[in-house]
Formats: C-alpha cells, sequence, structure tokens
C-alpha cells in the first residue's frame, strides 16, 4: 500500500492491463446475452426484458465470473452461461428496485426505466421472466461441466437472489427507510445482502464450476465480500458527488428518500477512507493465487476509481 498525502491509506494499483480485458469481456458478455435472450411470442415481455438486460453497464459481475473461472482452471466458455445468469438476475433487481413502490426512479444505464417505457405490470413480470430464464439457461446451457458442480453454483445463485440475500437486504432498506439513526450493523445488513450477496456468487461460481478446493472458494468469498461492502460505499459517495449523466441514473435519491447511507454515518471523507481499506484487504486475500490473480486485483481496483 501507499499513504497520500493526506495519511490516507490507498491500495496499490495492479500492473495490468485492466481496460483491454474489460473491453474484451464485456464484448462477449454482450454476444452472449444477446444471443441468450429471444425475442419470441409473446413478444411484449420479451422486448421489456431485452430492454433492460441488452442496456449496457459495466458487466462487473459476470466478468468476476469469468476471471475465477480461468484463476481456477476453467475456461470462459464453461462459465459464460453462468456469468450470463448472474447478470440476469441482477438485471432482475435493478428493474424491481426502480418501481414505484421500491425506490421510484425514472432512469437506469443512461435510458429510461423498465416500468416508465413498457408499465408497472410488464416491468414486474420481466423482472420475473430474467429470474426464471436466469437458472433455466445455466442448467440447459452449461457444457463440460460436473452436474454436481452446476447444481452448487444454482443452488447458491438461489441464496444469493432470495430471501436470505438480495431480497432480504431489500425488505430491510424498505423498513428502514425515512428512519433516523439506522445502526451501523443494520446498514451493514443491509448491503451484505443487497449488494454483496450477489457479487459474492459472482466470484465463487466461477471457481465452483471446475471444482477448486474449499480454501480457494473460502478466499474468494472473502476477496468478493470486501469489494462488495466497497463497492456500495462508492455508490453511496457517488450519489453526492456525481450527476446523472455521469452515472447514467438519477442521484441526491438517497437523501431525498431520507435513506441511512455510509457518507451519513461516516462522511465523505471516511467513507472513501474505510472503502480503500476493503480493497486492501481483498487484494490481501488473493495473495496465494500468485500472478492468476492479477485480473482480480485489477477489478477491485477499478470498484475504488470507477466514477459512474
Amino acid at each position: 500500500m501507499v499513504v497520500t498525502n493526506h495519511r490516507q491509506l490507498v491500495p496499490e494499483k495492479s500492473p495490468f492491463d485492466l481496460h483491454t480485458y474489460m473491453s474484451e469481456r464485456q464484448n462477449l458478455v454482450e454476444a452472449a446475452l444477446n444471443q441468450a435472450m429471444p425475442l419470441i411470442y409473446p413478444e411484449r415481455i420479451f422486448e421489456s426484458m431485452r430492454y433492460s438486460l441488452l442496456a449496457g453497464g459495466k458487466r462487473i459481475r459476470p466478468i468476476l465470473c469469468l476471471a475465477t473461472c480461468e484463476l481456477a482452471g476453467g475456461t470462459m466458455e464453461m462459465a459464460m452461461p453462468t456469468a450470463c445468469g448472474v447478470e440476469m438476475v441482477h438485471t432482475m433487481s435493478l428493474i424491481h428496485d426502480d418501481l414505484p413502490s421500491m425506490d421510484n426512479d425514472d432512469y437506469r444505464r443512461g435510458q429510461l426505466t423498465n416500468h416508465k417505457v413498457f408499465g408497472e405490470d410488464i416491468a414486474i413480470l420481466a423482472g420475473d421472466g430474467l429470474l426464471a430464464f436466469a437458472f433455466e439457461h445455466i442448467a440447459l446451457q452449461t457444457k463440460n461441466v460436473a452436474p454436481e458442480f452446476i447444481l452448487k453454483v444454482m443452488a447458491e445463485l438461489g441464496r444469493a437472489a432470495g430471501a436470505k440475500g438480495l431480497v432480504g437486504g431489500q425488505v430491510v432498506d424498505l423498513e428502514c427507510e425515512g428512519q433516523v439513526n439506522v445502526s451501523l450493523e443494520t446498514l451493514n445488513f443491509i448491503h451484505n445482502h443487497k449488494t454483496a450477496a450477489l457479487l459474492e456468487v459472482s466470484v465463487t461460481s466461477g471457481a465452483m464450476l471446475v471444482g477448486a478446493p474449499p480454501d480457494d472458494i473460502k478466499r474468494l468469498s472473502n476477496y468478493a465480500q470486501n469489494i462488495g461492502l466497497a463497492f456500495q460505499i462508492v455508490d453511496d459517495i457517488l450519489d453526492i458527488t456525481s450527476t446523472r449523466e455521469q452515472l447514467g441514473k438519477s442521484v441526491g435519491k438517497d437523501i431525498q428518500s431520507c435513506k441511512a447511507t455510509y457518507p451519513s454515518i461516516w462522511g465523505l471523507e471516511e467513507s472513501q477512507r474505510r472503502a480503500q481499506q476493503l480493497i486492501i484487504d481483498a487484494k490481501a486475500e488473493l495473495e496465494p493465487f500468485g500472478e492468476k490473480a492479477l485480473p482480480l486485483m485489477a477489478l477491485a481496483d477499478f470498484i475504488i476509481d470507477r466514477t459512474h
């Protein structure tokens, strides 16, 4: 690590061409998602599903899945159906999160939210359709992987997507809206479930597909939990410091909704410091993997450095 003039710890940057790495894999993921999601009768629901699924974005979750599969000795081809499935679940969560009964957002990824284009009824069904299709796609399209490993991945994805994961986190988030003095413990619960759970399964599933040993899965899980929480802290910071044009979605919503955030508890400077420490801790988990972990190291840096 290095120390800035403000005596603030920041992670050392990984010597890795992340721009090229991400660009290549984003293109592969986009092509795979486009091919996976048909446009058939009834066209309205598939148009709605494709509208949000193919709206771009960083594709950080599928890229993490591909990266860990390669780190564990597998191939991108083995992991691509799971990578797509994870992104389908993530897109479902965005569609539902944007609904008037949830966060009531008008923009996502630089375009109108799904319910603003297709209506609330179709948007809800599109999210439901994406969630179901994710598991169908993984089950039918995963090749050259032992069935027991596929089942394990599907079970972990189900846990991360359901009431033990992001759904549970969203429930507690809604319950806390408008409350004063939300505890740090509660805020951590919300984001460890709402945000970090899906990031964690994105990371661990790639290694599970090739039967990585438990110790490796544990290290990858710890890495993912750290970057997941850092990701949310940065999200909270950007909601204050960025514009809608920069983020591609509405900003200032947390303050308007009186939601507890990390900056509201710690302040901006301390939030940034803690996010940086989480990235340092995440990268420390990868040291036993050596140079094979360089992509994951660089992806951790990307999470703390991103501007949208």
